[in-house]
């Protein structure tokens, strides 16, 4: 009985410890801290059944990381035998799905080389710029798609525009089509972005009143949409420390 209970204490102890990090990681309510400590490992398992169980779904994105890499294989050999502009841009997305945006860019190069006419390869083009950090390219890809549908992709050729404005200066026209983007995309990185923007133009009230909008609107989210959001929420309130009084 003293060894099943030495066990049942040392898991008890262990199951703390993955739930403090896992709260630190996820960056939760300060309130659990406390539960998990005084609570032991009851506390530990109530965080994990109430915190962690419905983070589950995020393992899926690893799985689909795996699928899409053998998937990369097999279509690489399609495209070397068949470089049609189709089979490039889906190889490209499955690169900029992966975050690989470096070859995704050079892949929608070869796409749009085949066939200039897709919005939807220049769009994306335009975002791999973007990450990349190259901005003027990415303004040459996203103006005609948001000249040619200024609601692309529920405003994110817009919203992404807007911040390649910002960076490369085009203060005036980033504040123009942020104004317009924050009206239809109501969700907290736009809202974020658009009060970071504010913020480097000295217009601290606005950025002030635009980063309390999110909190505002997480009172109003499901559960599952809180947690999806919160590195939002964490970077909006690190936004609000840093303006002054």
């Amino acid at each position: 009985m003293d060894v099943l209970r030495h066990l049942f204490s040392s898991w008890g102890f262990v199951l703390q410890i993955l739930a403090i990090v896992h709260l630190v990681r996820r960056r939760g309510a300060f309130f659990w801290f406390f539960i998990i400590l005084m609570g032991g490992y009851i506390g530990a398992i109530a965080y994990i059944l109430i915190e962690v169980v419905p983070d589950v779904y995020l393992l899926q994105e690893a799985f689909a990381r795996f699928e899409r890499k053998k998937y990369i294989q097999k279509l690489k050999f399609t495209v070397a035998e068949n470089p049609s502009a189709g089979n490039l841009e889906e190889l490209a997305e499955l690169y900029f799905d992966q975050k690989e945006f470096l070859k995704a860019r050079e892949t929608f190069d070869r796409a749009i080389s085949t066939r200039n006419d897709s919005i939807h390869a220049l769009y994306h083009r335009g975002l791999c710029a973007f990450e990349l950090h190259d901005f003027p390219a990415a303004i040459a890809d996203l103006e005609p798609v948001v000249r040619s549908d200024a609601d692309f992709d529920h405003y994110r050729a817009s919203f992404f525009l807007a911040r390649a404005y910002a960076q490369c200066g085009n203060d005036q026209q980033a504040d123009a089509l942020f104004a317009e983007v924050v009206q239809h995309a109501t969700i907290p990185e736009t809202w974020y972005h658009y009060a970071s923007f504010l913020k480097s133009q000295n217009r601290f009230d606005e950025a002030r009143e635009w980063a309390q909008k999110i909190f505002e609107k997480r009172r109003t989210m499901p559960r599952f949409v809180e947690r999806r959001e919160r590195p939002w929420f964490a970077k909006a309130r690190t936004l609000l420390k840093e303006l002054p009084s």
